[in-house]
């Protein structure tokens, strides 16, 4: 979907896909993980080195999950110029391949334990983030201590557990594209 905005120079891309995922599925570890590898870090990531400094295609990207009681989104946006974008997406869905068929370094899966397990203090590091942590956890069913839980998760999960939830979560056929950009000249 192309929605015209006159007022950008470069286009600004959204790839979706909506997953069945539920915030209680222990694959949602696995898969925070597997995309702290891809986009979890910007400068420290697979689609910021294949899309930035490879190719000097986009000027951000990121990717996230969003995860709920009843399903979850994965999505990856990024903005380069217009004649771009189709360039960067083949590039994020051969990464996303990727992730399906080969395990991730040892050294990727490190900084990504790093990157994630650093998180845990800092949204601990307020009265209000504490207690907006605890809100969000009762309302997800979760337990209060779930950082402290998912920390011990992230140290134990391996290559092979990334790949094979990203094999079994992720289809890259099935990403819907929303660009916001300049209209067509």
């Amino acid at each position: 979907m192309q929605v015209p905005d006159a007022s950008r120079v470069q286009d600004k891309v959204t790839l979706a896909e909506t997953l069945t995922l539920t915030r209680t599925n222990p694959d949602y570890y696995a898969l925070q993980l597997g995309n702290h590898v891809l986009g979890g870090a910007f400068y420290a990531t697979r689609l910021y080195r294949d899309l930035r400094e490879k190719n000097g295609l986009v000027y951000f990207v990121d990717s996230s999950f969003d995860v709920g009681l009843t399903r979850g989104i994965y999505q990856v946006e990024y903005a380069c110029d217009p004649p771009k974008v189709s360039q960067a997406r083949a590039i994020i869905l051969n990464d996303l391949k990727e992730m399906q068929v080969k395990k991730v370094s040892e050294n990727e899966l490190r900084q990504a334990k790093v990157l994630l397990l650093r998180t845990i203090p800092l949204a601990e590091s307020s009265f209000d983030y504490v207690g907006k942590g605890w809100l969000a956890r009762a309302a997800l069913g979760l337990p209060l201590d779930e950082r402290i839980r998912a920390a011990n998760i992230y140290v134990k999960l391996s290559a092979g557990d990334v790949k094979a939830v990203f094999a079994k979560w992720i289809r890259p056929a099935d990403l819907v594209q929303i660009t916001q950009g300049p209209p067509p000249q």
